[in-house]
């Protein structure tokens, strides 16, 4: 009997790789990262004891620049789907965050540091939503999961390698504060640059010869209830979840120095780095409820180490425990958002995800500050605590088909 040729036979099909692009667009978050928790694990405590800031001037410059990051996202995430392109709008935002970066070791007042923070935020507000929107139409939709996490994996990377580079310049240069600040300038270049050579956009989702029409906000009604049950779920862990100044406070409360300060976001980004990639890849294989109730009970845990700790060492297991609630559940929503919106308006569905986002960081910075002021750090942790469980009761109560989701 003759042989049959192997090429008779169908070769089998290739497995899905992650793309070039989505690999550079985590490069890109890594270096940007880098430089901006550089300065993000200093700048509490300088503006506390250098510029003589109180715990509700943090708070309030804190949650007006994180909650501008996440309102500007709303509207970049429209205008990239009207435009049907998202690269330029993630150049332009990763480039005003990198024009910013001068601004910090230059400050001499609080205004200053709030117009840095303010622009700094709104740059990371304008490429948010558009980026994540392009790395939906990149990733393999098997691999969706996957690419968000390994995203969020090399940007926390980089916030881990950020602080850790701020300890060792401020013990080289004997805590000057302005002169290691001045460093995350060369990161944040190096993060345009990459973005700009290293990532392809694919084609616009838009169909070809169709017309560019204004979203409104009425077309997000057609993203369902799946989608708007995410989202408010998203919002009630943003606002448990204040800033992260606070956890750098609550070191230095606890009788950390200044010079081993930046190692509270050591800790928390490693965590955060370790645990993002696997909960993504765990998204792609698994129902999704029982990952995001762990980053509920996670961020219990944390909130209560945080509020009973009486050392340091307790509070850097509150923080490691922070980032591992924080790769749990980021990317995850992330992955959901994806999955629950619509190809078209993909862009102006991450941008209505982190409007409500940036209204819940506002209030929980400003009342994790009133706390702290008024009653202390343990009743700012607490509260945070509450709210957490609040949430989860929510995720418990509401059993939507997105949550058991497999994919490949």
């Amino acid at each position: 009997m003759a042989d049959i040729p192997s090429s008779s036979f169908p070769a089998p099909p290739a497995r899905p790789q992650i793309p070039k692009s989505i690999w550079a667009l985590g490069l890109v978050s890594l270096f940007m990262d880098m430089s901006s928790e550089l300065i993000h694990s200093l700048l509490p405590i300088f503006m506390v004891t250098v510029l003589g800031a109180s715990l509700l001037s943090v708070g309030l410059i804190e949650g007006v620049a994180e909650a501008t990051a996440l309102l500007t996202k709303m509207f970049s995430g429209v205008l990239s789907d009207y435009w049907g392109k998202r690269k330029v709008l993630t150049v332009i935002g990763y480039g005003m965050a990198a024009i910013t970066k001068p601004l910090f070791p230059l400050a001499s007042s609080l205004t200053t540091i709030f117009i840095a923070r303010f622009l700094d935020r709104v740059g990371k507000g304008i490429r948010g939503a558009p980026r994540d929107a392009l790395i939906a139409e990149l990733a393999p939709p098997a691999l969706r999961g996957t690419c968000y996490g390994l995203r969020q994996s090399l940007d926390t990377v980089g916030a881990f390698l950020g602080p850790l580079m701020a300890m060792g310049l401020m013990a080289l240069l004997t805590n000057d504060i302005r002169t290691v600040l001045w460093v995350a300038v060369l990161p944040a270049g190096l993060a345009v640059f990459l973005l700009i050579v290293g990532v392809q956009e694919p084609q616009s989702t838009r169909p070809a010869g169709a017309p560019r029409t204004v979203i409104r906000l009425f077309d997000l009604r057609r993203m369902g209830p799946a989608y708007w049950w995410i989202v408010l779920l998203g919002g009630l862990l943003t606002l448990a979840r204040f800033s992260e100044a606070f956890l750098v406070l609550r070191a230095e409360h606890a009788g950390l120095s200044v010079t081993f300060i930046p190692l509270v976001m050591v800790v928390m980004s490693l965590t955060y780095a370790v645990s993002a990639y696997p909960a993504g890849w765990l998204a792609d294989r698994m129902s999704r409820r029982p990952l995001l109730a762990s980053g509920c009970l996670v961020l219990i845990m944390a909130d209560v180490t945080l509020a009973v700790a009486g050392d340091v060492v307790m509070v850097m297991v509150g923080v490691g425990l922070w980032g591992i609630h924080m790769g749990l559940t980021q990317g995850l929503l992330a992955t959901l958002i994806a999955d629950a919106s619509r190809p078209e308006l993909r862009g102006s569905a991450f941008g209505a995800f982190s409007f409500v986002s940036g209204v819940s960081l506002f209030l929980a910075s400003v009342l994790a500050g009133f706390l702290w002021d008024q009653f202390g750090p343990s009743a700012t942790f607490l509260a945070g605590a509450v709210l957490t469980a609040i949430a989860l009761l929510g995720l418990v109560a509401h059993n939507l088909d997105i949550l058991h989701l497999k994919k490949g």
